[in-house]
């Protein structure tokens, strides 16, 4: 009998589509709970939403998305970005993500993440994107990180 993580695996081998993947990894867990959707991809970076939600406000007097959220909805997209790069399923570990803000996201606003993995090596996925609330040219954050890219084969 298998567990549940070698299955997961097993049913996204061969070639990576995100959007077929999202609809699995973004009903589950802390995606799901936070309801992020797949917006968009391409070979190398992926697009999601974070849905504007009164509970995922930081601070009442002003109903903006806490920077929480936002940090979740910005790793879950490297994490994928990378998938889309490497043209397959792979689990990966976030080993350093930084989130500069530049400013609050608008009030009552959905905000998007953008991120692209810009370089690979056997062991790393490098990894730059913008969060953003109505144009990507106007970020609400800038983020950079690197990825260990894990090999399935090691983890049985």
């Amino acid at each position: 009998m298998m567990c549940r993580h070698h299955t997961a695996m097993d049913m996204f081998q061969g070639a990576f589509d995100a959007e077929v993947l999202s609809r699995w990894v973004l009903t589950r867990a802390h995606p799901g709970w936070l309801d992020l959707r797949y917006r968009d991809h391409g070979t190398d970076w992926v697009e999601l939403e974070l849905p504007w939600r009164a509970d995922l406000v930081g601070d009442e007097r002003r109903p903006v998305l806490a920077s929480g959220p936002i940090v979740s909805l910005m790793d879950m997209a490297a994490g994928m970005s990378i998938w889309a790069a490497n043209g397959e399923f792979r689990p990966v570990a976030t080993l350093d993500l930084r989130v500069d803000y530049i400013r609050p996201a608008r009030e009552r606003a959905s905000v998007f993440g953008r991120v692209t993995c810009y370089r690979r090596t056997r062991s790393a996925a490098f990894v730059r994107g913008t969060a953003y609330d109505g144009e990507l040219t106007d970020p609400v954050a800038e983020v950079s990180g690197v990825f260990m890219t894990l090999d399935p084969a090691r983890m049985r």
